[in-house]
């Protein structure tokens, strides 16, 4: 693994509320799929998670936080946040939105909370590993931790 000098903003919060994490830097391998990076880092796929953002029918936006081997069930995602219906958002709305790039979005540090559900399957791990919010970064965090910086259900929203 890369140089972990570098802190990103995921990482700040975590210090600042006195939250354990392991950070890795994958810069250097070039993956880019989450599946990449689970390999990358020598972690199974199962507990290496992706972050995406959708808009509901009420326009409101929620943020669903499931294994990178798996697609986001619409269907079950609506439901879990009572929502008729969602759908992803625009990549180019992803950066004004949440401050994150494509590729490096993670479920702390959005500049707003939004309504977030992460995949049950995480309830099954000790930990998992996300986005530490820039490309290239991840961070391995407990679930009971992540409960202290960013609300959350879980929820089966994964297929």
């Amino acid at each position: 693994m890369g140089k972990k000098d570098e802190k990103t903003n995921v990482m700040r919060i975590l210090e600042q509320k006195k939250i354990p994490y392991n950070s890795y830097n994958y810069l250097s391998t070039g993956a880019i799929g989450g599946v990449e990076v689970a390999q990358a880092l020598g972690e199974d796929p199962d507990i290496v998670f992706k972050t995406l953002v959708t808009v509901g029918k009420t326009k409101e936006h929620y943020v669903f936080v499931i294994p990178v081997e798996k697609e986001l069930n619409l269907k079950k995602a609506a439901k879990s946040v009572g929502e008729k219906s969602i759908e992803m958002i625009k990549q180019k709305e992803l950066l004004p939105l949440t401050g994150y790039v494509h590729g490096g979005c993670s479920p702390i540090g959005m500049k707003k909370q939004f309504t977030t559900t992460i995949d049950k399957s995480a309830g099954e791990h000790e930990k998992i590993i996300f986005s530490a919010g820039k490309i290239g970064y991840q961070v391995e965090v407990a679930l009971a931790d992540l409960e202290k910086v960013v609300r959350f259900q879980l929820a089966e929203v994964a297929e």
